[in-house]
């Protein structure tokens, strides 16, 4: 694993999120934080959960350790590949006759008329699962690779595809605007697809798959199939579901938020867009980079090396989630202001957008944390264990999210997200060990890193003052 590999990643991630935030300052300014965002964000929601948990390694990290040990891997890797497009197809078609069951779900306290506005849109972006799927695939063939960077950047293709779309309709009604949005997505997801192609013809990877096509139906290749598809199977749900657990409580929090105030679905949304930004760039784009390294490490009987990797990132990864963690606390107003804070977009929205960045902001050091500790779990097969772990996370998450939720409304929401961060820390290092942990925090460079926040949390605080001054 070479540290080029996590800063090429993190390059091409900021780039898509940079995309990211300019498309939702775009779009707050044609629409605000109104029920009209409220209504695309529900149809968005369900889609852009799975592509979140996709490419955020739950795909990854149950195909890539069978990939690696698979006799066949093209045979292997079109099997996979096929019934997973079946099934997606079959529930795609599914949401499309039947909008309205899902919308329901995701909205619950929505009336009837919200809902059937907002059904037609939920088919439409439900389809961008399919292309958020082939993405995926063909991204972990390229990780197996050590390339990250197409992947890494892909998904600001999605956002330049939608910042298109508004700007194109940025005078019409909203309805008009909102349904600009939710082909554009489709269009992005085309667009994804076609950066993916490429650079598997590049790496001459299309080789393995017309294989696996080509030979899938042979005697000898089905036996050893399989096996590998059993062994990928055990792997695959838990590893979704280890994964999913930051996801699916975003996902619960939405449906919680519907019972809030008007527009506290949008608060929870842009302020979670600006919290994932470092999640991504530093913790998430170092764990993709990673889990190839310390897998095939781990499979070699080499622990020492894949401890190694461990050690190198660690230090990185808490000196800047934690001046990420001060910044975001501290200015969250100044940086709410600067991004959103125009057009349909007043001073009321971006005070209420920072409070819930700022609880949101206190767990981004337990998670990011906790990302690269995980990569042990999934490296050697632990799916199970992580499975469990998510689980109890959640469980806890979501009674936390019921109290605070009556207690700070929205904020509230965000401050439980945070408490289940710490919650899923602490129990992804019992899980790999206590003790490996500990070794780590004895060196030295602890004292550093604390030394320097503190420096930096004053200086914050202070240009804070400046800039509060300066705004208002």
């Amino acid at each position: 694993m070479k540290l080029k590999s996590i800063f090429s990643n993190s390059f091409g991630i900021l780039f898509s999120r940079v995309t990211g935030l300019a498309r939702d300052v775009t779009m707050a300014s044609a629409l605000g934080a109104s029920v009209w965002t409220d209504i695309f964000f529900v149809a968005f929601k369900l889609p852009n959960l799975f592509r979140r948990i996709f490419a955020e390694g739950a795909f990854t990290q149950a195909f890539m350790p069978s990939f690696i040990a698979s006799k066949q891997k093209g045979v292997f890797a079109t099997a996979i590949f096929l019934r997973f497009m079946l099934i997606l197809v079959a529930m795609s078609l599914l949401v499309t006759f039947f909008p309205e069951l899902l919308t329901r779900a995701i909205a619950w306290d929505w009336s009837s008329e919200l809902i059937k506005q907002t059904a037609p849109l939920t088919a439409i972006n439900f389809w961008y699962l399919d292309l958020v799927f082939i993405v995926t695939f063909l991204a972990t063939l390229l990780q197996y690779k050590e390339h990250f960077a197409t992947s890494a950047m892909s998904t600001a293709l999605l956002n330049l595809s939608m910042i298109a779309a508004l700007f194109l309709y940025m005078k019409e009604e909203p309805k008009t605007i909102i349904i600009a949005l939710s082909f554009s997505v489709l269009i992005g997801g085309v667009l994804q697809v076609m950066a993916h192609l490429i650079a598997i013809k590049s790496f001459n990877l299309h080789r393995i798959l017309i294989g696996g096509w080509k030979y899938r139906n042979k005697e000898n290749k089905q036996k050893d199939l399989k096996s590998e598809e059993s062994q990928f199977n055990k792997l695959f749900f838990p590893s979704v579901w280890g994964n999913s657990m930051p996801q699916i409580s975003s996902f619960i929090d939405t449906i919680l938020a519907s019972f809030l105030i008007s527009g506290s679905i949008s608060y929870l949304f842009y302020a979670n867009r600006i919290f994932q930004l470092p999640l991504a760039i530093i913790a998430i784009a170092a764990s993709i980079a990673l889990f190839p390294a310390i897998s095939k490490a781990i499979k070699h009987g080499n622990e020492a090396l894949a401890y190694q990797h461990l050690n190198r990132v660690f230090w990185i990864l808490l000196s800047l989630l934690g001046f990420a963690t001060l910044m975001g606390m501290i200015l969250a107003e100044p940086i709410v202001w600067l991004l959103f804070e125009r057009g349909a977009y007043t001073p009321e929205m971006t005070a209420n957008t920072a409070n819930v960045l700022a609880m949101y902001m206190l767990g981004l050091v337990p998670y990011g944390l906790a990302k690269l500790f995980a990569l042990f779990l999934y490296a050697n097969k632990e799916h199970n264990k992580a499975a469990k772990i998510a689980t109890i996370t959640l469980v806890i998450n979501i009674m936390v999210s019921f109290i605070f939720m009556k207690l700070m409304g929205a904020p509230g929401l965000a401050l439980a997200g945070s408490i289940g961060g710490f919650i899923f820390f602490t129990l992804t290092v019992r899980g790999v060990g206590v003790d490996k942990f500990m070794h780590l925090l004895k060196s030295k460079k602890l004292f550093y890193v604390i030394g320097g926040l503190v420096m930096a949390g004053f200086s914050l605080y202070f240009i804070n003052e400046l800039l509060m001054g300066w705004i208002r």
